[in-house]
């Protein structure tokens, strides 16, 4: 590993209390970057960045609701005052809870669109904001989303989750033209199958809507039906391509959605 691939990055990172977020982070601070952990589950998100010290990172965190505008410049600018700028954004934070489509509630549309589409939006405005506050020479920002294999389809039993990662998809490429007269990239990757504590609730919840008969056997389902490698995927599987994303490498891209899938959606 590189550990100075992301020399100078200051990082926030929603929803990094646990799963990828957290993997993400780890792997962010060992190859040089100064890491944000905002979660609402702070505890989780401050024993990440415990973690990440013990380690000889450099990590802070912070409480964040990501529906709340207050609490994600806040978030921001807790960032600022530890690292002294933020050069990249993570939109990481995320949630899921399948319903058939004839049971689908107000409550759990709302609810879903609010963390994965207005979460983003928020996220992206406030540290847009800081970004262009700091000025365009000091660029280039990165502003990264994360989307999902449903931002490029849609199943019957997670239909509001599949707009919530459309509506990530359409933000990285309209975020993309307002941003870059600010030297402000905004790109995403869009997992899988990822074995995660999100997904293991899933896993539940689609043995509780009738999908599957037992846990554990709609990741192996999905393996086997769906994913060419025919296997699902782990949070370090996807590390690489947040890092890169991260990275001066991928300067020279934007309005870009990244799939880390395994081979389940032909771009």
């Amino acid at each position: 590993m590189d550990t100075t691939r992301l020399n100078g990055k200051n990082v926030l990172i929603t929803g990094a209390a646990q799963g990828m977020g957290a993997a993400v982070a780890e792997h962010y601070a060992a190859q040089g970057a100064k890491v944000c952990l905002g979660d609402v589950n702070i505890d989780g998100a401050t024993e990440v960045a415990e973690r990440i010290r013990s380690n000889s990172g450099e990590a802070t965190s912070v409480q964040l609701d990501v529906t709340e505008r207050s609490e994600v410049a806040a978030a921001v600018a807790h960032t600022v005052d530890a690292f002294g700028s933020i050069n990249v954004m993570l939109n990481n934070a995320g949630i899921n809870k399948p319903l058939l489509f004839l049971d689908i509630t107000e409550e759990n549309w709302h609810k879903i669109m609010d963390v994965n589409a207005l979460g983003v939006l928020l996220g992206m405005q406030e540290a847009a904001k800081q970004m262009i506050k700091q000025g365009k020479e000091n660029g280039p920002y990165k502003i990264i989303n994360v989307g999902s294999i449903l931002s490029r389809q849609a199943f019957d039993d997670v239909v509001p989750y599949s707009c919530s990662k459309h509506a990530v998809l359409a933000m990285i490429n309209g975020g993309a033209k307002a941003l870059v007269e600010h030297n402000i990239t905004v790109n995403g990757y869009g997992p899988g199958v990822v074995a995660t504590e999100l997904w293991r609730q899933l896993d539940k919840d689609l043995v509780e809507i009738g999908m599957f008969e037992e846990e554990g056997e709609s990741m192996d389902k999905l393996a086997e039906d769906m994913i060419l490698m025919k296997r699902y995927s782990y949070p370090e599987d996807i590390v690489g391509t947040a890092s890169f994303l991260a990275s001066s490498e991928s300067d020279y891209m934007t309005g870009q959605l990244l799939m880390i899938d395994g081979g389940m959606i032909m771009q």
